[in-house]
Parts: structure tokens; sequence; C-alpha cells
């Protein structure tokens, strides 16, 4: 059994405290793990610090044989950490066999990319040349609903570039993670990658650490607020992935029947705790039941239970706080709207809530304007597409969103007047590595994923010399 200690400077260490893991199916404790101090922190940045300068003048290539041989490490051992993620995180086994292998397929992918430097002008005046050097210490602070796919989002980009990291799990799911830096820990150069684990007590002193030139964030919109206030004082960059309140337009010319399960799908994935669920969905009026009917008899045939278990297809959500948040706005439903599907807690033990479908509901509601993050979703009716689509953006979220209708043209016209960072059309949260992603309004700054996501882990410099 892993003993879940700290990574700092190429060595596991004893946190200066412990702290227990809850199993959220079970409310049982999984694990006792490290837990770091300030002191902790800043040897681990210390330790990032006096790593960068040899790191950064590595090759590429160099860097991408580690990335490739720490995707080996991750995908070697899938079934050990799916578990243990799993227990942690609630998920289903199978969901979280998918994290597993899709972080390692990350890594991979991005291993495969480059930053060739890019001449602007060659002339007989002047050579002109952009190259992209790295930043340095790194600190990535990565949530609970996805804590191993979102590491990956973030750890091999910022490798790549040349910089060194100071990585933060969150305080309920920090094992599968501290097991991947015992795995990794001797594929990289010591303090190249350091790992930490907290009890919600040291990201204001990591997003205002001096020695910290940029903090990768995903988390709640307020959370991040302050990780851009705490980054301030050091002027350090910032990659903010936040809330959304992704809004699906669905339009009239669609097959109920047909389009329900990829609706609610989309809505209930990970038992809705996935930053670009689809949490709101506005139904033409001409099949507003009908898609309600349908929705409402795949909520009520969901198996919910422990993700340990054979055939769950949703897990408990991942912890007390959000469990007690979700049930509120299930009561915000109650009070606004027909609950004709869940609306209640699953048995006496554990985070369970059945899938809880919330009709004649509209704007207004807790429900609609805000974001849930959990296993309830309200419909609302409309009349106009147009009008849907203005409905849809009246809110300070745009993370994501979708349009489902047969009609192509009119869905991608739709579509481009949405106010999201990625719009999809007849699907919902498809990532993928090679697609940048990033959010409008208080969904985040920055983008994650593809080139673009690797060039903000980076600093230009301009060569201009004369000729």
């Amino acid at each position: 059994m892993a003993e879940f200690k700290l990574l700092i400077n190429g060595q596991l260490v004893a946190g200066d405290a412990t702290m227990d893991v809850i199993n959220p199916a079970t409310e049982d404790t999984v694990a006792t793990c490290a837990r770091a101090s300030i002191a902790q922190l800043d040897q681990a940045v210390a330790a990032a610090k006096a790593a960068f300068p040899a790191w950064s003048k590595t090759t590429i290539d160099t860097r991408r044989a580690a990335l490739i041989a720490m995707a080996d490490a991750i995908q070697a051992n899938v079934p050990e950490l799916a578990r243990l993620l799993t227990q942690e995180q609630g998920k289903p086994l199978e969901a979280a066999m998918g994290e597993i292998f899709g972080a390692s397929a990350f890594f991979r992918y991005f291993a495969s990319l480059d930053l060739p430097a890019k001449v602007v002008q060659d002339t007989a005046e002047a050579k002109v040349e952009i190259r992209r050097k790295p930043l340095g210490v790194i600190g990535a602070i990565v949530p609970w609903n996805f804590p191993i796919i979102l590491m990956a989002f973030k750890v091999p980009a910022a490798l790549l570039a040349g910089n060194t990291i100071v990585l933060k799990p969150a305080a309920t799911t920090p094992l599968t993670t501290l097991r991947i830096a015992e795995l990794v820990k001797d594929l990289l150069p010591p303090g190249v990658l350091n790992v930490i684990a907290d009890a919600n007590d040291l990201g204001a002193a990591i997003t205002s650490h001096p020695d910290i030139r940029k903090i990768s964030f995903t988390g709640s919109t307020e959370t991040g607020k302050r990780v851009m206030a705490g980054a301030a004082s050091a002027l350090k960059r910032v990659t903010l992935e936040l809330g959304g309140n992704d809004a699906a337009i669905v339009m009239g010319d669609v097959d109920p029947v047909a389009t329900a399960p990829k609706i609610f799908n989309a809505a209930f994935q990970n038992s809705g705790q996935v930053c670009i669920a689809a949490k709101r969905v506005y139904v033409h009026e001409s099949i507003y039941d009908a898609m309600c009917d349908e929705l409402a008899r795949l909520a009520d045939a969901a198996v919910v239970g422990d993700g340990l278990e054979q055939g769950t297809q949703f897990g408990p959500l991942q912890n007390k706080a959000q469990f007690d948040k979700v049930l509120g706005y299930i009561e915000a439903g109650r009070r606004d709207g027909n609950i004709i599907a869940g609306g209640h807690r699953q048995g006496d033990k554990g985070y369970f809530i059945r899938p809880t479908i919330v009709r004649d509901i509209t704007d207004g509601s807790a429900l609609v304007d805000e974001e849930q993050f959990g296993p309830v979703l309200p419909i609302i009716k409309y009349a106009d597409a147009d009008d849907a689509v203005v409905r849809a953006n009246a809110s300070d979220y745009g993370l994501g969103g979708s349009v489902w209708a047969t009609d192509s043209d009119k869905a991608w016209e739709l579509a481009a007047g949405m106010e999201s960072g990625t719009v999809w059309i007849n699907k919902h949260a498809d990532l993928q590595p090679h697609l940048p992603f990033g959010g409008a309004k208080f969904s985040g700054l920055g983008s994650e994923l593809g080139q673009e996501g690797l060039n903000e882990f980076t600093q230009i410099q301009v060569l201009n010399m004369a000729r």
C-alpha cells in the first residue's frame, strides 16, 4: 500500500502533518496522507527554482522523452490508479479508468508538440525571430472533480516548455496524484516536479509566492478571483479555468427520443460535477413535453451507487459541502418549478443524490442562474430561438454551450451568437487534447490544451538584429 507522501526535490517525504481522505460513497476513511506545511511549500518552490536553470536548457527531445516515460508509468498502473481514484473521488470505476488512460494520452499528445523559432523577417536590413522561452516555476492547482485528467492539462505542457512545477491537488482528492508522483519521481531530475497536499490552507501562499512565475488554476470562479488577486502582487501570469453554467439550446426540429440521451449524458456525467456539463437546457415549446418526459425516464432508470460496484452509472457527490449545496438547489427547483424525476438523496450513507429533472422553471431561479455542479437539471421552455440565445447569454458565465438541431445552418448561426469559449453543435463537452479550451466572461482567462495551451507556459522573446 502506498504511503502517500509528498514529492519534494525528487524525494518522497512525510508531511509536517497528516490528513484523512474520505470515500464519498461510504463516508469512511480511504487513507491517511501527508499534509504539507508552509515550510514544506517553501521547500518545494525552492527545489523547483533550483532545478529550473538546468531543466530549461535541456533539449525539447529530452523533455519529450520524459513525458513519454511518465505516460508509460501512468498507463502501466491503470487498474491500481483507477481503483484509488474511485475510492477518493466517487466516480464509477470504468470512468476512473477512462480518466487515467486519458491522462496518459494527454502526456503523449504534448510530447508530440514543438516550440520552433519563427522567423518573421529576413532581409538585407534585419533578421527578426520570435522565440518562446520557459517562464520558471509554475504553480498548478487542480480541483476534485477530475483530479488526474486536469493535472494532465497542466503538467505535460509546463514541462515540455521547460518549466518546473509545484503541483497541488484538491484537499479531498490528493491520493491518486501523490501515487502518480511516486511512480514518476525517478523519471525527472530532482525538483522539476514537486507535489504537495494540503487541507485547503496553502492556496493563498502558492498564488502569492514571489518565486512562482505563473499559476495554472482550475476551480470555482470565486476562488479564481482570489487567485488572480494573490498573483497580482508579483505580476505573475495566470491561466484560470473557472465555473460554467453551460446552456444547451434544443431546436424544435430534433427527435426528442434520439436527442434526450445525449442531453442527459451531457448533464449528468460525473454526477453533474463537470465544469462544462449542460447545466440548463432551453427546449422549444413544440417538443418541450416530449423532451421532459424522455429525460425523466432516463433519470428514473439511472443506476446510482458506489463506483466500485459493477453496473453503477453515477457515483456520489464528491464531498459533503457539495452534497449539501446541491440539495439546496433541489429545493430551489422544488420551489420554482416541478420536479418530475429524482429530487432526493439516495440512502442514508454516502453523498448520493438521484438524477433530478425540473420542468416548468425559468430564468430568475437560482437553479437556472447559478452553477449547481451536481445532478439536477432545469428544463426551460422557449418559443423563439434567437430569444433563447439572448437568455443563454444573460449570464456571468461563458465556458461552454451547445445547440441541438437538424438544420445545421441555423444551428451554426445560433452557436456563433453564444458568448462561450466553446460551443458545440449536436454534442456537448467534447474536449480533445489538440483543441484549445478556455472560458469567456467569469469562466476564466487564457487557454489550456492545444498549441495555444502550450504557448501559455512560455514567454515570447523577439530577437531583432540589424544587418
